[in-house]
């Protein structure tokens, strides 16, 4: 059973100690992914809800917004040797020949171990601030991540639709993994899904216990079966968020048909990051190798 780690980094406690002591420690950890997150820019003012909090308030940890998701990893996997490096990602409010370029560019530099999280985003105000259109971020979603992909499989790529016109254009370096970096579709909406099952290679929700697992993955069946594709096509992992995790609860996500879960934690200075890659390495990691 893999065990990744999302700790989302954002100023003023992700300095470069604190950031290159992570990787590195995850990394002799064992965990099998290292994930951050993004939010480009936080407004002054909040009127959307924080999908994930009772409260609906962004958690004071990224009270200021994120590290960039790119350079980060391209900062990690310069220090690292083995371990995968993931970013979940707000596609509709990027450029998405930027975003692969990028993408395929952290990949090359990385010697080809970068996961890409797909996300539609829920902060209109981030999106007002990049000027982009919030509403229909689902279909643009899969659009770009269209694009994306027509860049990173074929030499000449070409792509043409409501959201976007791409003249027959060349991307190089193309990304080392092949024949693509996989996109782990974020979300557990039936549109999510649909994402999945026709331009997905991994599902990654997020706050979802076991037994909401397991009733996912059978309505993805379904959608992967609609694209004459199957579950093993599909890496399945899922981030608990806040959940309280124990090795049980690794075991019934495992028979619920999880091959990844990406433990989370907020943390803000060195000391009790140090702390939950150890507890976490020691208590789920090591023991959920014999799963």
């Amino acid at each position: 059973m893999e065990i990744g780690l999302l700790i989302p980094l954002a100023a003023p406690y992700a300095t470069r100690e604190f950031v290159a002591s992570l990787g590195t420690r995850a990394e002799e950890s064992g965990f099998s992914s290292l994930w951050v997150g993004e939010h480009l820019v936080v407004p002054a003012n909040w009127e959307s809800d924080y999908p994930l909090s009772e409260d609906g308030k962004i958690p004071a940890a990224i009270r200021y917004g994120e590290l960039d998701p790119y350079t980060t990893l391209c900062f990690l996997a310069g220090i690292t040797q083995k371990i995968r490096l993931g970013a979940c990602t707000i596609v509709p409010q990027r450029n998405p020949v930027y975003t692969a370029k990028e993408i395929a560019n952290a990949d090359w530099l990385s010697g080809g171990r970068i996961d890409f999280g797909a996300g539609i985003g829920w902060s209109k105000e981030e999106f007002d601030a990049t000027q982009s259109e919030f509403p229909r971020r689902g279909a643009r979603c899969k659009s770009y991540l269209q694009v994306m992909r027509a860049l990173w499989e074929n030499e000449v790529a070409e792509h043409h639709d409501d959201f976007y016109d791409m003249p027959a254009s060349l991307l190089y370096p193309k990304p080392l993994q092949s024949p693509r970096v996989p996109i782990h579709v974020l979300g557990d909406s039936k549109a999510s899904i649909k994402r999945v099952a026709t331009v997905g290679d991994g599902f990654l929700p997020l706050d979802k216990s076991p037994q909401e697992m397991a009733a996912l993955l059978k309505v993805l069946d379904v959608a992967l079966a609609e694209e004459s594709r199957d579950r093993g096509e599909i890496k399945v992992s899922v981030c608990p968020y806040t959940r309280d995790v124990d090795l049980d609860m690794v075991k019934q996500y495992r028979d619920a048909g999880v091959e990844q879960v990406v433990l989370f934690k907020f943390v803000e200075d060195m000391d009790e990051m140090a702390r939950t890659v150890d507890n976490f390495a020691n208590n789920i990691v090591l023991p959920a190798r014999s799963l």
